[in-house]
């Protein structure tokens, strides 16, 4: 029997994405995720502190690379990865039970509203999964309920659009030459959480303080060479790319093409990318 998790409503489309079109690509691209986010991964695990004794939280685990190596860490605690996407889930079972980290668990739920219990964590983590809250003020509040005073949350989210060269650039090939408006400040993007002020505002509201924010710079993998970073980017963008008459698309994507040959480097395909590590603490 299939369960589907209790969500708010602002949540209702993340629930249909996540467990649909969005959680079946990722899932497949699960490996090239995690290539992409290799020059901050070890940035955001060594930011969250834990200790071999910690209860960690991972928020928006997707395939549950987080989850995993904080379990590793935390051998004598344990590691709760939650995530909407159940296909994503599935892999992330499937890849702990392989390293047989029996203190790594996973459960589909929605942050926002799900019952963690009350100081229940050491550290709560998050590598792309706080941006997309339909309301992250009462998210955050939620999220630290559930760690205890003195815990730590430890976020990895997107700078600002034009701070990220990646993405900017696909975004603006795609458009086939459209002008395309910012992405809503308030709406579940990738670039929610990209204003310090904001977040900081944010945090501070549901019950968190020192809250810090630093700057990371490290280049995105997209692909070992031309053929395979322009397939898994042209499938990512493919909503974008199939709102242009044939002719535009045409040109789009050929354009697409020779600038990912411009980016191709004796490590594959890498453009530039900029993140905020945000680090806070629970009052």
């Amino acid at each position: 029997m299939t369960h589907t998790p209790a969500v708010d409503s602002s949540n209702a489309d993340q629930l249909r994405s996540w467990d649909g079109a969005s959680g079946a690509f990722w899932t497949e691209r699960a490996e090239r995720f995690d290539q992409g986010m290799a020059g901050y991964h070890d940035t955001l695990l060594r930011a969250a502190g834990i200790r071999p004794d910690s209860v960690v939280l991972d928020i928006g685990c997707g395939s549950g690379q987080v989850t995993r190596d904080a379990a590793r860490i935390a051998r004598e605690g344990s590691a709760l990865g939650v995530d909407l996407s159940s296909t994503l889930l599935a892999l992330a079972r499937t890849l702990a039970a392989k390293d047989q980290l029996t203190n790594a668990m996973f459960v589909q739920a929605d942050a926002q509203v799900h019952d963690f219990g009350a100081a229940r964590f050491d550290v709560a983590v998050s590598r792309h999964g706080t941006m997309f809250f339909g309301d992250r003020q009462a998210a955050f509040a939620n999220i630290a309920r559930a760690i205890r005073p003195g815990g730590r949350f430890v976020q990895l989210t997107w700078q600002a659009l034009d701070r990220n060269e990646g993405i900017s650039t696909f975004r603006t090939i795609a458009s086939g030459g459209r002008e395309l408006p910012p992405p809503p400040p308030e709406a579940p993007t990738p670039f929610s959480l990209s204003d310090p002020d904001r977040v900081r505002q944010l945090l501070r509201g549901a019950g968190f303080v020192d809250v810090e924010m630093t700057g990371l710079t490290a280049p995105m993998y997209y692909g070992r060479d031309v053929d395979d970073a322009f397939h898994f980017i042209a499938s990512h963008f493919a909503s974008a790319f199939g709102q242009l008459d044939d002719e535009s698309r045409v040109r789009a994507l050929d354009a697409l093409k020779a600038d990912i040959a411009d980016h191709l480097t004796d490590r594959g395909v890498l453009y530039g990318a900029a993140h905020w590590l945000i680090h806070a603490r629970r009052a």
